[in-house]
C-alpha cells in the first residue's frame, strides 16, 4: 500500500475515531451540563403559576417565562400540518436527526432551508443554546443531536411536537396556548388554517407579527399555505390554498395575563 493510501486511511480513521470520543464526551456532560432523564421526562418545570380568584376568574401569573402547557388533543391539526409542512416535513419518518436534510442543508449552504428537525429545536430549547466561536457551534450541535436522539427514544412524535409548541416563542409570548389567546382570543384547538399558518410563520422571527408587520405576515402566512400544499403530506389541495391566501389579515390582539 502506498504511503499517501496509509496517511489518507489514518486521517479517516482516527477523525471517525475522534468523533466518536467527542460525542462520548459530550453526553456524559464534559463539554457542558446535559438534560438528565429526568428533566427530558418532565419538561414543563418552567410553566407560569397562574393565580385564580375564588370564583373560578383567572387573576395573573407569575413566571421566568410566560407558558401555559397544552396537550396534543387540545391543538388543531391546523397548527400541527402548518408546522409539519414548514419545519419537518419527514417529521414521522427520522428519528431526530434528518440526514437527507442535513445533507441538502450542508450542499446548499442552507439556500433551500436548513436541516434541522422538530426534535432537534426542542433539543435546542431545552439546552439555552448561544452564539459563540465556531467551536462552541459544534459542540452544541452535537448536544444538540444527542438530546434530540434521547427525546425520540423517550417520547412519541406527538408528544415531541407538543413539547415543541408549549416551548416555542411568539415574541414574548411562549406556547401556542397564550399565542393562541394573544392572537386571536381563541384556544389553539379552534385555530383555523389560515389563522395556524400566521401563528407558525411568526416562528421565523418577530418581522412577521401581523400587528407591526402585516404585509410581511400575510406573505409568510401564504408562503407556509404553499408548503402545506406541496409538501409530500399535501395537507392541503391547491384549489384550497389559493382560496386561503386569498383571505385578509384577520387577529384580534389580547394580552393574556
Amino acid at each position: 500500500m502506498k504511503r499517501s493510501v496509509k496517511i489518507l486511511w489514518r486521517v479517516v480513521i482516527g477523525g471517525f475515531l475522534l468523533l466518536i470520543l467527542m460525542f462520548t464526551l459530550a453526553n456524559f456532560g464534559i463539554f457542558g451540563k446535559m438534560p438528565s432523564l429526568e428533566q427530558l421526562q418532565n419538561p414543563e418545570a418552567d410553566l407560569a403559576s397562574e393565580i385564580y380568584s375564588s370564583d373560578g376568574v383567572l387573576m395573573g401569573k407569575y413566571y421566568s417565562e410566560n407558558r401555559s402547557e397544552v396537550k396534543y388533543n387540545e391543538i388543531s391539526p391546523n397548527v400541527i400540518n402548518a408546522l409539519i409542512a414548514t419545519e419537518d416535513e419527514r417529521f414521522y419518518e427520522h428519528s431526530g436527526i434528518d440526514a437527507k436534510a442535513l445533507v441538502r442543508a450542508v450542499g446548499t449552504l442552507g439556500r433551500d432551508g436548513g436541516g434541522s428537525t422538530i426534535t432537534q429545536q426542542v433539543a435546542k430549547m431545552m439546552l439555552g443554546q448561544g452564539r459563540g466561536n465556531i467551536v462552541k457551534r459544534v459542540i452544541d450541535k452535537m448536544k444538540e443531536w444527542i438530546v434530540a436522539v434521547k427525546l425520540e427514544r423517550n417520547f412519541t412524535k406527538e408528544e415531541i411536537v407538543t413539547l415543541y409548541l408549549n416551548r416555542a416563542p411568539w415574541g414574548n409570548v411562549f406556547g401556542i396556548r397564550n399565542a393562541s389567546r394573544t392572537y386571536f382570543q381563541k384556544e389553539p384547538k379552534n385555530l383555523k388554517i389560515e389563522e395556524a399558518a400566521v401563528l407558525i410563520g411568526m416562528l421565523k422571527g418577530f418581522i412577521y407579527n401581523p400587528i407591526g408587520y402585516p404585509k410581511a405576515s400575510i406573505d409568510r402566512r401564504n408562503t407556509v399555505i404553499n408548503q402545506m400544499a406541496v409538501c409530500q403530506q399535501h395537507f392541503l389541495t391547491e384549489a384550497e390554498a389559493a382560496r386561503l391566501k386569498s383571505k385578509p389579515l384577520n387577529y384580534q390582539l389580547q394580552k393574556d395575563r
